[in-house]
């Protein structure tokens, strides 16, 4: 239900902000809490201060000509704790030449359920996602969490037999994209601001690269950035340790890959980590606390925003 989980991301967004997750840290030093959730608990994610639809309205277009028309999916973690990477995808659309539709209420895609045997649940909320959209009267559908995305795009073998539904969710699977994939199929604009020069590494989520087959696409739009220079990440296609909800049920296996990436982040050299799925992002921004890593961590298609601004501020009315 995405109003009761917003209104569940506004009582935690009270509670990261009042100094009450501060003084629950403090108790951790007192043994009074179960190792568990202590160990749980400061991954939680931080929320955001606007969620997606305080950011994005329903539909935007772009300031010149609309060569597309497409839908954005805002997610849940993505809405919640990063509505502006949703908010830079739609500004990467817009100086792409899309009209963007983006419903301001969407339900979940169904990926927990799914991976965790809740079928009937998964097929559920995949009836409620094609019903919210006018699948047919779009370019492209577009998703930018990686684990989401996995799942996202098989609709149609999830509902296959579904007559009510079957042929609506192949269509959907047609249309389903992942940002960058979308964005290198149809020859994004480079920009051309050139900013201070920066070494980046890039480290593949699980599901965009061995679900989705989506690993060239992210390393072109991250080559495409003035300024930025890549390098190689070791291993960069093996697991970080979310896994979905891996690092809730695993923990120490979990954290055993943790380390393995972090040593390798730190071994590139780089002074900026990107990565595309909202699990990912999490579990290494835990990682770069707990090891006191100077480096930052960001999205490419976030990245590619920044670049956009850097030449012009936004050409369209938004909310940014």
């Amino acid at each position: 239900n995405p109003r009761l989980l917003r209104f569940v991301g506004v009582a935690l967004r009270f509670y990261q902000k009042s100094g009450m997750a501060a003084l629950f840290r403090k108790v951790h030093f007192f043994g009074l809490l179960p190792a568990k959730l202590r160990a749980l608990e400061p991954q939680t994610p931080v929320m955001a201060d606007r969620f997606s639809h305080q950011l994005i309205r329903p539909v935007e277009k772009p300031s010149g000509e609309v060569r597309h028309r497409v839908a954005v999916l805002t997610g849940c973690v993505q809405d919640l704790a990063f509505s502006d990477i949703n908010r830079d995808t739609v500004d990467v659309l817009l100086a792409n030449g899309c009209e963007v539709v983006t419903p301001p209420v969407q339900p979940c895609c169904g990926s927990l359920h799914a991976h965790n045997g809740a079928m009937d649940l998964a097929r559920s909320l995949a009836r409620r996602q094609l019903d919210l959209f006018d699948i047919e009267n779009l370019d492209a559908i577009i998703t930018n969490a990686g684990g989401c995305g996995s799942h996202l795009k098989h609709y149609g073998h999830l509902l296959e037999d579904d007559m009510e539904y079957a042929e609506r969710a192949k269509l959907w699977d047609s249309k389903c994209m992942d940002i960058h994939e979308w964005l290198v199929a149809n020859n994004f604009r480079k920009p051309t601001s050139t900013g201070a020069p920066e070494s980046v590494t890039y480290h593949e989520s699980c599901h965009l690269c061995h679900g989705q087959k989506v690993t060239r696409q992210p390393r072109e739009i991250l080559n495409a950035i003035p300024g930025l220079v890549l390098s190689e990440l070791t291993e960069s296609n093996w697991c970080c340790g979310s896994a979905g909800i891996y690092n809730i049920t695993q923990p120490e296996q979990s954290a055993k890959l943790l380390d393995r990436k972090m040593k390798h982040i730190a071994g590139s050299g780089a002074g900026m980590v990107a990565t595309s799925n909202p699990g990912c992002h999490l579990q290494i921004q835990s990682g770069i606390v707990k090891s006191g890593l100077d480096i930052s961590l960001r999205q490419p298609v976030s990245l590619l925003a920044a670049a956009y601004r850097a030449e012009s501020p936004p050409n369209h009315d938004s909310h940014i």
